[in-house]
């Protein structure tokens, strides 16, 4: 068995399809495919359901993913131990990242790549995406943690970007709602109730990457802080939007549910450099395993019973 099944697996796993693992990983659907096929035929298991919109573990899937994480994770840790043998034993990480991405993406990394490596001295900075973007072409900065929908980063050019995770788009219910026992919802079953916003244009907000699917929504209240809004929510006065990356420190009273796929805009997270240092190349694994625990919690998160 090749390592490099194992990996594609787990990555078809996460993203429920072959499609997005392919463009997770940089492959062809078609190289995925084949990869997957030939772990299969190696274990004699089929290991996915191919279903119309995207691929679900079977039963064998499911008991090969409890095995594949923690070998992945210490293939992971012998590269990494590997890796250190070369030589990070001074220099400097100039780091800037978006709000959601500091709540716990970053500060995960960062506690990890400064354990490893004491010697690194480290500047934060934490900003909007165009303020980041500005500063790693000024040169202030040698890696963002940077997010955007498609067309947006598209438009970065001269930016080296290493994608890291797409991230869901969440919906926070109040306890006791109508849908609060689900996994998904379809933005259509939405479209009455009122919503809690940071600005009353919907072009301002998260809810901005809808309106091109004539979704208009009814802003009840607007609240630019984070935990009011949630706090608005909790008390049952409307529901709001929330990136994924802000969830794992939102109240366990409220129920987090995903919007359907085919509602749900693709909002990339990535690593960005221009003119990469060793630090910056050094940081990234560090965040990509982050991405992978931040993950494996939201889904324990959205399992939870109401």
């Amino acid at each position: 068995m090749e390592t490099g099944w194992l990996e594609v697996f787990r990555a078809v796993a996460d993203t429920g399809s072959f499609t997005a693992a392919a463009g997770q990983l940089g492959y062809t659907q078609s190289a995925v495919s084949r990869q997957i096929a030939a772990l299969e035929t190696d274990l004699g298991a089929v290991l996915f359901d191919r279903l119309p919109r995207g691929a679900r573990l079977t039963e064998a899937g499911r008991r090969l993913i409890d095995h594949t994480g923690p070998v992945l994770d210490r293939l992971d840790t012998a590269r990494r131990e590997l890796s250190d043998l070369r030589d990070l034993s001074a220099g400097q990480l100039r780091l800037g990242a978006f709000p959601t991405a500091d709540a716990d993406l970053v500060p995960r990394a960062l506690a990890e790549f400064r354990a490893r490596h004491p010697e690194i001295e480290v500047f934060h900075r934490d900003g909007l995406t165009a303020e980041l973007v500005a500063a790693l072409r000024s040169g202030d900065l040698d890696l963002a943690v940077i997010n955007g929908y498609p067309d947006r980063i598209a438009t970065l050019d001269g930016i080296e970007l290493v994608h890291l995770w797409d991230e869901p788009i969440l919906v926070a219910l109040p306890p006791g709602h109508r849908m609060a026992n689900r996994r998904t919802v379809r933005l259509a079953e939405l479209a009455g109730e009122d919503w809690i916003a940071a600005s009353t244009d919907p072009r301002e907000t998260l809810i901005s990457a809808f309106l091109r699917q004539d979704f208009r929504p009814t802003i009840a209240y607007t609240i630019a802080d984070w935990t009011a809004k949630l706090g608005f929510v909790a008390a049952g006065l409307g529901i709001t939007l929330l990136p994924a990356l802000g969830a794992t420190g939102v109240r366990p009273d409220l129920r987090l549910v995903s919007l359907h796929r085919d509602d749900a805009p693709v909002r990339g997270v990535y690593a960005g450099t221009v003119g990469s240092t060793d630090s910056a190349t050094a940081f990234v694994p560090y965040l990509r395993r982050a991405v992978r625990v931040l993950n494996r919690a939201l889904s324990e998160r959205q399992r939870q019973p109401e």
